[in-house]
């Protein structure tokens, strides 16, 4: 059974993390979250669940970037490490990381069995904000950490996240 936002809010506070969680209307994309905005300062994401191309070996990746970021997916995985990738569809977001399309988040991690996903971050997300805002794995509310608690929740959780220079849009 996939974690519910309030064992997961539990496990952030049983940590010690500094978070700060707003409830809003569920929002899909990058733009419909910017118009609900308001009042969060700090990193805002988007984030790309991706599996090895034609079902390959390897790990699911997911990509925590910067919202603005403009990258082919090609060019991340090549980034990354990661060989040929591909879109995830919905029944790998279930599965792994136990969110519904729409709520793709860092936080899914505390339902991926080790080693089934590695998650790869922007390093100008962390680096360039006090705050880091993500969907508590629902899309109807928005969770603020701070960087170095968004990394140590995920360590906590067994998984290993890397830290990834954003290679620039070709062109």
């Amino acid at each position: 059974m996939p974690e519910s936002p309030e064992g997961l809010l539990a496990r952030l506070e049983a940590l010690g993390l500094e978070t700060r969680t707003t409830t809003h209307p569920p929002v899909f994309t990058v733009a419909e979250s910017r118009a609900l905005r308001g009042s969060l300062p700090g990193g805002h994401s988007k984030n790309l669940f991706l599996r090895p191309a034609k079902r390959g070996p390897g790990p699911h990746l997911l990509a925590v970037l910067e919202e603005d970021r403009q990258v082919s997916v090609n060019a991340l995985a090549r980034a990354a490490g990661a060989g040929r990738v591909e879109m995830a569809p919905a029944e790998d977001l279930r599965a792994l990381l136990g969110v519904e399309p729409g709520s793709v988040t860092p936080f899914g991690m505390v339902n991926a069995p080790p080693g089934s996903v590695r998650i790869v971050l922007d390093a100008g997300l962390l680096r360039d904000h006090g705050w880091v805002h993500f969907h508590p794995l629902v899309n109807s509310m928005t969770t603020a950490i701070r960087p170095a608690g968004l990394l140590r929740f995920l360590e906590s959780l067994g998984h290993a996240p890397e830290l990834l220079e954003v290679p620039p849009p070709a062109g």
